[in-house]
């Protein structure tokens, strides 16, 4: 799970979960992350994902953005990099995935094992009467 954290201005301490790719950052209504602070452009950034080669940021010309100070026009995201467009900043960060309750599909196959075994058995019992 891909997080953004909003570390300044009104909406300082909001987490905001990407659950898609491409990802906008920017003032646009149409943006997935809405950022009204000064210095973000209506279509500001963009978070996609390669397999390849992993979770890019790139600007949208002729807006600016750093990523832990430098400047950039593209660049592959690591955990916990820190993104600053305008007066803005934000930090990325991989979470952790949860994973679905697999309890009844687990004891079915061991059942099913169990019930394989004991059938196994039987029949060596069986062919050796």
């Amino acid at each position: 799970m891909v997080q953004l954290k909003i570390s300044t201005g009104g909406r300082a301490g909001e987490l905001q979960i990407v659950r898609h790719f491409p990802f906008a950052i920017g003032r646009a209504a149409g943006a997935d992350l809405r950022l009204e602070e000064a210095g973000v452009w209506d279509q500001h950034l963009e978070l996609d994902f390669d397999p390849a080669q992993g979770f890019i940021l790139s600007t949208k010309p002729p807006a600016l953005a750093t990523v832990n100070g430098w400047p950039i026009e593209a660049v592959v995201l690591r955990n916990g990099d820190s993104i600053e467009i305008g007066s803005q900043k934000l930090h990325f960060w991989i979470g952790e995935t949860r994973q679905s309750t697999l309890h009844l599909p687990e004891n079915f196959v061991w059942a099913l094992i169990a019930a394989v075994t004991a059938a196994q058995v039987a029949l060596i019992c069986w062919l050796l009467k």
